[in-house]
């Protein structure tokens, strides 16, 4: 099965601050704020949504198609997706920018004060879609691009393929109407709590509302696993047990990854979502988005020992 996985692929670079944000901030200044902060120098990590799903499913022993643009200074995540194996094919270069990239800043509370550059994100992977069999292929709509994240779920709809639609940190960016159309025609949507709410807020749609436009709707809870709803076989499902917590961030792309598997596999909705709170629970135990690494005897052992 193809799976074709839309969303961003960026650099994360973090710096540490050794102190705490909150004594180099005067309350009363807040208006004519201007601070610099000495941090413990700089970490590259590879991610962006696209990215890290990629890179858990290759782990997962699928071949996905990362539907992105990069930058010029792509060269480095270029080798670590080589590396792996990870499909360059649909991945679309742009010579005269960066790649997008997140600089995070953060302190021993950690607090944390992030800028985000789009850079390369802000054109459009024109993915060619002619050469897809609808029966055939599995997607995800993630955070990136606008103008993708929008077309290509109409496209979806068109030809007939199941796409699950993830809209994240970009549902402020839509208007309610172009947000319906989105989940329209989705497989499943795909958020956590708070951003569901966002959703049901920003369309003015309650839950029940929204199955009239997309067949399931995956709410991921944290530690506390994740709610699946589609009016009928309804479900709330407990998170994978973990040795440690050692950074939550990715775990979200992490789920989407083994949901995806599992949707690939042939396995109901509730059943994918066990895959992906087990996919979810390596990356909650590694810091950066794409350091877990497990084989495939590993990972269905520990599916095993968790849901069966």
């Amino acid at each position: 099965m193809k799976i074709l996985v839309s969303g961003s692929v960026a650099y994360d670079r973090i710096m540490p601050f050794p102190g705490k944000f909150a004594d180099h901030i005067m309350p009363d200044k807040i208006h004519i704020l201007n601070v610099c902060f000495l941090v413990d120098g700089l970490i590259e990590k590879f991610g962006g949504t696209a990215g890290n799903i990629a890179f858990t499913l290759k782990l997962l022993g699928e071949d996905p198609e990362i539907l992105a643009t990069v930058g010029k200074d792509f060269g480095n995540y270029e080798a670590w997706m080589q590396k792996h194996g990870i499909s360059l094919e649909s991945i679309r270069v742009m010579e005269e920018d960066l790649t997008a990239s997140a600089y995070i800043t953060t302190d021993k509370s950690d607090n944390q004060i992030t800028g985000f550059n789009p850079a390369a994100m802000n054109h459009s992977s024109q993915f060619n879609f002619d050469r897809i069999a609808p029966e055939d292929t599995l997607a995800i709509v993630s955070p990136g691009n606008l103008d993708d994240m929008y077309n290509y779920s109409r496209k979806y709809q068109e030809k007939k393929v199941r796409y699950i639609f993830d809209p994240g940190q970009n549902i402020p960016a839509f208007s309610g109407e172009k947000m319906l159309d989105m989940i329209s025609g989705s497989y499943i949507l795909i958020a956590n709590d708070y951003e569901l709410e966002m959703i049901m807020k920003n369309t003015g749609k309650s839950k029940a509302e929204l199955l009239e436009y997309t067949e399931n709707i995956i709410t991921t809870l944290g530690e506390h696993g994740c709610s699946v709803l589609n009016g009928g076989d309804d479900a709330v499902l407990p998170a994978a047990r973990v040795s440690q917590v050692v950074d939550p961030t990715g775990a979200g792309d992490g789920f989407r990854a083994g949901l995806i598997k599992g949707l690939a596999d042939g396995r109901s909705v509730s059943q994918a979502a066990k895959v992906g709170l087990t996919s979810a629970a390596y990356a909650v135990e590694h810091h950066g988005t794409q350091e877990h690494y497990f084989t495939p005897e590993e990972f269905w052992k520990r599916y095993k020992d968790n849901f069966e």
